[in-house]
């Protein structure tokens, strides 16, 4: 601001007006006085003046045409701002054209030049172009219009104009003419086509954040459930994904696509939930997605379609910490082989998969391998990353070693529309530089055609869409440059000058190192993979979990998840935990200890399942912790094969055999076919009590003196029976009545029959009851979560 002041040439700079003030003032009143003035006074009126010159905010909102020919009228409309403490009188707005640009690294250093500049800003055309504005008071603001006849702005030939805005006033502390405020922007003049027109292609994103969540329904159907219902915002009218799909109907584009996006939105088009808290909510955006997948399906006909592999895997994050986790790289493999199918499926156009995108196109010699190793022969990069020593901008193809094809795609252009670009201002800005850029690629060698890739940022903002929508209308006319497919860009003629070497590692961006997920990251992938893998061979349909599982890990690695570490591990985390609860619904039932009497016994363990479908290929083993007292068939361990119908039980027995006394630790344990286990071990406790042969021969004896003790008092009664006849018949030959004591005698025998017979000694041997082979469906309980449906 201080600069703006100084380029007039009526205002010197603050030194030397301190020294002038302090000369004057020592002559007028005595020396001490005019020492403290020096000091202090000059310094208070040179921040009074640096914040008054400068103190203008000038913005251009529109600038019609953005490309304008000789006939057209030019309209520029914006606001001057006074961000002062002074108002500002007798001012006037003009335009100022020229000079014409030299080079595209010209563009860019304009482009980045802040307060006026005497002697290199070009000069106002003055009336009748311009606006007066009598006095625009401190924190107000005015509006503005421009009209200038493009024949009067002074353009002499073709190619780029410096175009700049400026507000010319006066304040109370400064009463004469000086600039208060400019801004610059560029002029692309090209009236008539130019012999070899640039060929341009752009790439249009349409890729999103993960929304769809691992987990699923317990219903048979298996309804998705989503993290969030984010997803509808986007795809309602006004939304992102819907002004993407808009716009780029109209443009020529090519649009690449991330699967995923579709994949979740075909799973919206149908029922689904979402969740809310610890709850779960259905879904009800059905119409909203189907509407968009329309929109879709007809907006891509007649365009070229990319599909990125499924999720867009973050390729440099393989490269630098995933490739040395095994398994890793086969997700990218599945991703690439889903990519074509979900596209087809979806939108019904065969897509292209035959394209890598790294993140911002940065590349070193691991990046190029990791993105080529699924298949994909071009790879697209960027020109900061893959860097040219040329005076001129090359075509984008690069062939290098192993048929691969580096797409190098401008790094100017491509980076022309970030940023925040709400502002009517910034989005003008953005879209004049986009033209201007690319007219000085055309004007750099105009004799020779080249073929340039643009690649914008991978999910731009609605302001950053209409913007890039903005500029691709302002090269409509074609005047020079011409739309070309992507594809056809990976086949153009490459330049034999331009640098067909890998960058190194050490050049590759430390802040995008900063943002790749961590090895830890891609160990939990494996882990993911690893219980996934031991899940599906005990399933009667892996079709059903397997799919779900395998995209909810290419999500994981998704280039979304950059700059969200958190939330990228809480997905992960519920990929695991999700996957571990399913594997838990195959688990086998809590037994309490048993207790065995006898040389053998059947030892039964109960297998449960809770999931919607059946399981086989399983093994359950039991173990005996003391084989001397407890074994099956002569071994410590005893096998048998499981097979389980959804939400049903299975017991399964064990014939064992005792040998001693004591209690016997017992282990159960369920194993896959080949030997991995399965689940958490069982255990429980057998107690034995078991018969030996001392204990028979003891128990022999004493039945043996029982049988003699009953043979004497057999042979007893008889002889006493006998001594009764020849009593009673002695009697009998006597005279006198029989007496009552045969009668007691008789009873009295009884009683003693009676009481002398043995009691029978049984010993039976103690087994627990043994359960039914299938329990059946266990209705009682609630159905345990289902498997997710591919989608």
């Amino acid at each position: 601001m201080a600069e703006a002041a100084a380029i007039q040439g009526t205002v010197p700079s603050p030194a030397r007006r301190w020294l002038r003030r302090t000369a004057s003032l020592a002559v007028a009143v005595p020396l001490l006085a005019g020492l403290f003035q020096g000091v202090t006074a000059p310094t208070a009126e040179a921040a009074e003046k640096a914040k008054g010159s400068g103190s203008v905010e000038v913005s251009l909102d529109t600038l019609a045409p953005s490309a304008p020919v000789e006939s057209d009228t030019l309209t520029i409309t914006g606001t001057v701002t006074n961000e002062g403490r002074q108002a500002v009188t007798d001012a006037t707005v003009d335009l100022r054209v020229g000079p014409r640009m030299t080079s595209r690294s010209e563009i860019e250093d304009i482009g980045r030049s802040g307060a006026y500049r005497d002697g290199r800003d070009p000069s106002p055309l003055g009336k009748p172009f311009s606006v007066p504005i009598p006095r625009l008071g401190s924190g107000l603001s005015k509006d503005f219009t421009l009209r200038v006849p493009v024949s009067k702005l002074g353009l002499d030939d073709e190619g780029v104009y410096q175009l700049g805005v400026s507000l010319t006033g006066r304040t109370a502390s400064q009463p004469y003419d000086r600039v208060l405020g400019i801004e610059r922007t560029f002029l692309p003049y090209e009236p008539e086509e130019t012999e070899k027109k640039t060929q341009l292609s752009y790439i249009w994103p349409l890729i999103s954040t993960t929304h769809v969540s691992a987990e699923t329904g317990a219903d048979q159907q298996q309804t998705p459930v989503f993290e969030n219902d984010d997803l509808a915002t986007d795809l309602a009218p006004g939304g992102r994904l819907h002004e993407m799909v808009a716009l780029g109907k109209d443009l020529p584009v090519t649009w690449l696509i991330d699967p995923d996006l579709l994949a979740g939105v075909d799973a919206m088009t149908g029922p689904y939930m979402v969740k809310s808290g610890a709850t779960e909510v259905p879904g009800r955006n059905q119409a909203i997605a189907e509407r968009w997948l329309d929109a879709l399906e007809k907006a891509v006909q007649g365009h070229k379609v990319v599909a990125l592999p499924f999720a867009d895997p973050d390729l440099a994050s393989l490269a630098h910490h995933g490739k040395e986790v095994p398994g890793s790289l086969s997700h990218l493999q599945q991703a690439t082989a889903l990519a074509a199918s979900t596209v087809e499926t979806v939108l019904h156009v065969k897509p292209s998969t035959d394209f890598s995108w790294p993140v911002d196109g940065a590349v070193d010699p691991s990046v190029m391998a990791v993105a080529t190793s699924a298949g994909a022969r071009n790879v697209i990069a960027r020109s900061d990353s893959f860097r040219d020593d040329l005076s001129y901008t090359p075509t984008s193809a690069r062939p290098i070693a192993g048929g691969t094809t580096a797409i190098v795609s401008d790094a100017v252009l491509s980076k022309a529309f970030q940023g925040d670009l709400i502002r009517a201002e910034n989005s003008t800005l953005a879209v004049q530089a986009f033209l201007a850029q690319s007219l000085a690629t055309t004007l750099e060698m105009p004799e020779k055609q080249r073929s340039v890739v643009v690649a914008p940022q991978r999910m731009p903002t609605i302001a950053q869409a209409h913007s890039m929508a903005a500029g691709l209308r302002g090269l409509a006319a074609g005047r020079w440059t011409q739309p070309q497919d992507l594809l056809a860009a990976a086949v153009a003629q490459p330049d034999p000058d331009a640098s067909q070497r890998v960058p190194g590692s050490s050049s590759y961006p430390r802040k995008l190192r900063a943002q790749e997920l961590s090895p830890a990251a891609f160990r939990q992938m494996k882990d993911t993979g690893d219980e996934l893998d031991d899940f599906k061979v005990i399933l009667s349909a892996p079709d059903r979990v397997v799919p779900p599982f395998t995209n909810a890990i290419s999500r994981e690695m998704s280039t979304s998840w950059r700059g969200e570490a958190p939330s990228a591990a809480l997905y992960r985390q519920e990929v695991l935990v999700y996957l571990r609860n399913l594997t838990k619904e195959v688990q086998l039932i809590e037994k309490s200890d048993l207790t065995l009497s006898g040389r053998s016994a059947t030892i039964p363990v109960t297998v449960q399942n809770k999931l919607l479908q059946g399981v086989d290929h399983l093994v359950l083993r039991l173990t005996s912790g003391n084989r001397t007292r407890l074994q099956f068939d002569g071994e410590a361990f005893a096998e048998q094969p499981v097979k389980v119908g959804g939400g049903h039980s299975q017991s399964v027995k064990f014939p064992a055999s005792a040998n001693a006394n004591g209690p016997v630790p017992m282990t159960a344990q369920l194993f896959t076919e080949d030997g991995t286990p399965y689940g958490a071990p069982m255990r429980f406790t057998v107690k034995v009590s078991e018969i030996t042969p001392t204990v028979m021969l003891v128990i022999a004896g004493g039945v043996l003196l029982l049988v003699l003790a009953g043979i004497r008092m057999y042979s007893q009664r008889k002889r006493a029976a006998a001594r009764n006849a020849a009593a009673e018949a002695e009697s009998t030959a006597t005279e006198g009545e029989a007496g009552p004591e045969g009668d007691t005698d008789a009873e009295s025998d009884a009683e003693v029959t009676s009481g002398d017979e043995p009691d029978e000694t049984r010993t039976e041997s103690v087994q627990p009851s043994d359960p039914t082979p299938d329990t059946g469906s266990e209705s009682g309980d609630p159905s345990g979560p289902g498997e997710k449906v591919d989608r």
